[in-house]
């Protein structure tokens, strides 16, 4: 008999004689395996995962005029459409454009903005609306103009466009944000600047007077009549603007221009965000004509990076629990195999086999459960974080091949590591002192 076929001959018999050993070896090591592959599976799919749920939660970019010509004309549709393909080249994106004017309910001043209803109601679902959106002659009002004006769904107000309103308060709105934190601006709080400008606008112009009298044009309440098909409650910027079809705000305005904002939700995060949002300003720095600025939601942006770095700090802490304990589980069960074998070494080596010869043997039985063990594991895992991510974030979960691959070797590099330390004790131990206990 070959020494080749000897090896193979010990290995099988070592494996199979003693079957209630070998189980357990390879219980710990599937264990390990399926424990470390689901992690290593939801680890790596979070990020993707968490990006499209938070997608759900309004944009995480917007582009607006950047230019004092592109803000009183807008975004022209091109401009939007080449924006919009820039963004969209490798990543799914949607997006909603608004155009903001000042208006009068009852001599008070408002926001109006002008949608694409389907392109807003796709964008942010999370909006809780009340009643119907806004329509042909219907429009759909925040909660705080709501309970400002004591309407409710079906109430009918009457809203007045003043043109000197609109560009005193475009003006000002302009000079109000480039003084703000443009990090941090979201195309709600640019339509809130605009509705505070307006604000402090109309309280000046209330003291304008004719002849010692407030000026009629002031008090007129002259305007379009419109039903309030809903109202939106966000608890946000949102509750302090009202929503009509674009439509209905370029005949109340008695004009068709551009967008102030377009909002945009792109499936990217971190410093893949950030470079579409340098390659769309630096496109813009090339076409001074049509020259828009983009950047990112802070708040959506920042809520994702967070989120995502605790959600894979948490797992990758778990890991290495799991890692350190499949390793003292292993090399437990591995070194009380070798323990009852300690005198079968002792006559080896008594007969002359060598140290090395013997370790070896030991190494590749130990690399075999491993292997046996790392199959079924990540068989296992596989399940297991298939279940967990259509339970949690209801979508399937392909199958990565280089993470199984890996998950097989990791199996094998354990169970040979943990081996080393009892393989090493026994092999060194004095064949005349174990055939003396004899």
């Amino acid at each position: 008999m070959t020494n080749r076929k000897m090896f193979f001959t010990m290995l099988w018999g070592a494996v199979f004689r003693r079957r209630s050993r070998a189980m357990m070896a390879v219980i710990a090591s599937l264990v390990g395996a399926a424990t470390l592959f689901c992690l290593a599976s939801v680890c790596v799919a979070v990020p993707q995962q968490m990006n499209e749920e938070m997608r759900a939660y309004g944009a995480n970019l917007i582009v607006t005029p950047a230019s004092a010509t592109g803000k009183s004309q807008g975004i022209d549709t091109a401009t939007v459409r080449n924006v919009t393909a820039l963004i969209g080249a490798g990543h799914s994106v949607k997006s909603a454009a608004y155009r903001y004017e000042s208006v009068r309910i009852n001599s008070a001043p408002y926001t109006i903005a002008g949608v694409d209803v389907k392109a807003v109601r796709a964008l942010n679902r999370h909006w809780n609306v009340t009643g119907d959106w806004p329509g042909s002659d219907n429009v759909m009002v925040g909660r705080d103009v709501a309970d400002a004006l004591g309407v409710k769904v079906g109430s009918r107000v009457t809203i007045g466009y003043r043109a000197a309103d609109a560009s005193a308060s475009a003006s000002s709105s302009a000079s109000a944000k480039s003084d703000s934190d443009e990090s941090t601006e979201t195309a709600e709080s640019s339509a809130q600047g605009t509705q505070s400008t307006q604000t402090t606008q109309g309280e000046q112009t209330t003291q304008a007077t004719e002849n010692g009298r407030v000026s009629s044009d002031i008090m007129d309440n002259n305007g379009t009549e419109f039903r309030i098909a809903g109202i939106v409650d966000t608890g946000g910027n949102e509750d302090s603007i009202i929503y009509a079809t674009t439509a209905d705000v370029a005949k109340l305005a008695g004009s068709k221009r551009g967008a102030d904002v377009v909002e945009y939700s792109v499936n990217a995060m971190g410093d893949e965000l950030n470079d579409i949002v340098n390659n769309i300003n630096r496109s813009a720095d090339k076409n001074p004509n049509s020259a828009v600025k983009a950047q990112t939601v802070t708040k959506i942006t920042s809520s994702d990076t967070r989120i995502i770095a605790m959600l894979q700090t948490l797992f990758w802490i778990v890991s290495l629990v799991v890692l350190v304990l499949t390793l003292v589980g292993v090399g437990t069960t591995i070194s009380s195999i070798v323990s009852q074998r300690r005198n079968e070494i002792g006559l080896r080596k008594a007969l002359g086999a060598d140290s090395r010869a013997i370790g070896v043997e030991f190494y590749v039985e130990s690399g075999i459960y491993g292997l046996i063990g790392g199959l079924l594991g990540t068989a296992i895992g596989y399940v297991l974080a298939r279940v967990l991510c259509s339970t949690v974030f209801g979508r399937a979960l392909g199958l990565n091949w280089l993470l199984c691959v890996g998950s097989l070797l990791l199996s094998v590099a354990i169970a040979v590591i943990a081996s080393i330390p009892p393989v090493r004790r026994v092999t060194r131990i004095d064949p005349a002192i174990v055939l003396r206990e004899e």
